[in-house]
Parts: structure tokens; C-alpha cells; sequence
């Protein structure tokens, strides 16, 4: 097992430096830190708008990109074949969250008195370390609070997410830690986008769980219990079901039945715009792993929570 450590971050700046700020870091960074993890299947590199991206390669060939910006995985390749998806109208200029891939919601799902899914999917993540297990892929990131996030959540935090690549899986793991001297509250999720054609996706797990409907009316979720054995994406779907179980099924209806396992990630959304994002709807589905109820977490407390995304 190889083993590289590092702690690479953009100090805390003002949204209007936040371009020019990533440009210039991940020229420095990738130059100094490429030939130094390239032989553990790390690579960091230069993505779209100039943002540092790390490329995880396996020995089975399949691979995924993750954005510092966001600490968002954006791409999954197995057999060079695409399994998430990015919308077309993903801006990557480090202001706005990375739409597509895996982002992160937290301390905040949906609305709420910050701003919409929270902060961690707007800020710069550190890349702090790299190794590998039997030749397959391992990074983690962490994030901590800063003046933007306190501007938002006056909290001391600690995020930390591992990202490992093996053949034909991704798993991920998040653990938030208080480091404050006073508890606080959160809630999450990672609002996965997977590749898919909508008329035929299904999702399979969800028979008997409370749900939280937001159609028609996001502000006043319907209350009710799932009884399809199979749930398909006829049209609009934003729907939360609570106490969902720890491994879904996913049919992305492009030939692929995708394994979507969890632990302490106690709800699942599901979620399609339909005509609201009339250019891509029909080409993604969200099937999202969540905490919508309140973690509580005292000074020194951490929460963890697992995600396994696998494909037959």
C-alpha cells in the first residue's frame, strides 16, 4: 500500500476573488503535487474552469473525477462507460455549486434560513490525503468552517470525506465532527445524479415508506406511504421517503442496474424537474442518500455515514 499526505486548501476569500483565486492555486498545486501521487492511481489536474479536479484511476480500468470545489465527485466510469451525470448547465467558475455528480448538502437539505442545500457544495475542500488498497484508489477530503460558512452557521466544524475506487464500485464516506464549544444541529444529503433515460428508470426498496411528496406544492409536502414495488419517473417527482431502507436498486434504463447501499444515510429522495429543466430531464434521475431529520451533535461528537454505489 502506497501512502501520500497532504493539505492542500484555498484560504477563505470573498466570493468575487473566488475565480482568479482557483485559477492561480490550481496552476501552483497541480504542478507541485502531480509526478507526487500519480503512481497511486491520484492524479490531480486542472477540470473545467481551470478548478483542481482529482482523477481516481483503478487497476480494472474504471475511474472518477472529484472537484475540490464542492468536494464534488462529478464522474464514475465503469467499462468507460458513465454512470452520473452532470447537467449541461453546470457552471464550474467556483461561485456557484457544480450542478451534477454527487453534491453535497449540508448543514442544510432544501430551503431553510440559509441558503438553498447549505454552504459545503459552494466551498473549497482541502485534499488531505491519497493512498491506495491493493492498487484501488483513496482520497480524502475534509472541510472547515470558515468566514463565509460563519456568515451563514456560526459553528466550528470538521467534514471529512473518503472517496475509494474499485472496479465496478464507489463508496464514500462522510464523518462530520463538532469542534465547537457549543452543540449544534444539521441535516444532509449527497444529491446524486445518475445518467439514465427517464421513461425507462425505475427504483426498486421503497414499498412501505412514509413519504413526503412535494408536488404539487414543495412548501406543503403530502403525507403518505409508498405502495409500488417499482417507482418510475412518469413526470415531475420530488418526493422524500423517510426511514428508507439501507440498499436501493436502481434501473437507470440504459442497461445498467446500479446498487445504491448505505449506512446512517436513514432517507432517500428521489427527484426529477420534468419540463422545468425541459434540455436534460429526460437524460438523469436523482436517487439521493439523506439526513433530513436534525443530527445533533455536542462539542467533540462526530456523525458517519456510508455510501456504496455499485453496478452488476
Amino acid at each position: 500500500m502506497a501512502t501520500v499526505s497532504m493539505n492542500w486548501s484555498l484560504p477563505a476569500i470573498n466570493n468575487s476573488d473566488l475565480r482568479r483565486a482557483n485559477r492561480r492555486y490550481s496552476i501552483m498545486t497541480c504542478a507541485s503535487l502531480k509526478k507526487e501521487i500519480s503512481s497511486v492511481g491520484v492524479r490531480l489536474t486542472e477540470g473545467q474552469g481551470n478548478l483542481p479536479k482529482v482523477v481516481l484511476t483503478s487497476p480494472h480500468g474504471s475511474e472518477a473525477e472529484l472537484y475540490l470545489f464542492g468536494g464534488c465527485v462529478t464522474s464514475w466510469k465503469v467499462a468507460n462507460k458513465d454512470l452520473l451525470f452532470v447537467r449541461p448547465d453546470a457552471v464550474f467558475n467556483g461561485q456557484k455549486p457544480i450542478s451534477g455528480g454527487a453534491p453535497h448538502c449540508f448543514p442544510q437539505f432544501g430551503p431553510g434560513p440559509m441558503q438553498q442545500h447549505g454552504f459545503a457544495r459552494n466551498m473549497n475542500w482541502s485534499l488531505v490525503d491519497s493512498h491506495d488498497v491493493e492498487g484501488n484508489p483513496v482520497v480524502t477530503l475534509e472541510l472547515k468552517d470558515g468566514p463565509y460558512s460563519r456568515s451563514m452557521w456560526d459553528f466550528s466544524f470538521q467534514a471529512i470525506y473518503k472517496v475509494i475506487l474499485d472496479a465496478k464500485s464507489l463508496s464514500t464516506e462522510l464523518v462530520i465532527t463538532n469542534t465547537d464549544k457549543k452543540p449544534f444541529s444539521f441535516s444532509t444529503a449527497l444529491h446524486t445524479y445518475f445518467h439514465a433515460s427517464v421513461k425507462g428508470a425505475s427504483v426498486r426498496g421503497l414499498r412501505g415508506c412514509k413519504t413526503l411528496n412535494k408536488d404539487p406544492d414543495p412548501k406543503n409536502p403530502l403525507v403518505g406511504k409508498e405502495e409500488r414495488d417499482v417507482v418510475t419517473f412518469p413526470g415531475f417527482v420530488d418526493c422524500v421517503y423517510l426511514e428508507a431502507p439501507d440498499e436501493l436498486l436502481l434501473d437507470n434504463g440504459l442497461g445498467d442496474k446500479i446498487s445504491i447501499q448505505n449506512s446512517n444515510w436513514t432517507d432517500a429522495v428521489l427527484w426529477n424537474p420534468h419540463l422545468q429543466m425541459e434540455a436534460c430531464y429526460k437524460d438523469f434521475v436523482c436517487v439521493e442518500n439523506a439526513k433530513i431529520g436534525k443530527v445533533q451533535l455536542e462539542p467533540e461528537q462526530s456523525w458517519t455515514a456510508t455510501q456504496l454505489l455499485s453496478v452488476a
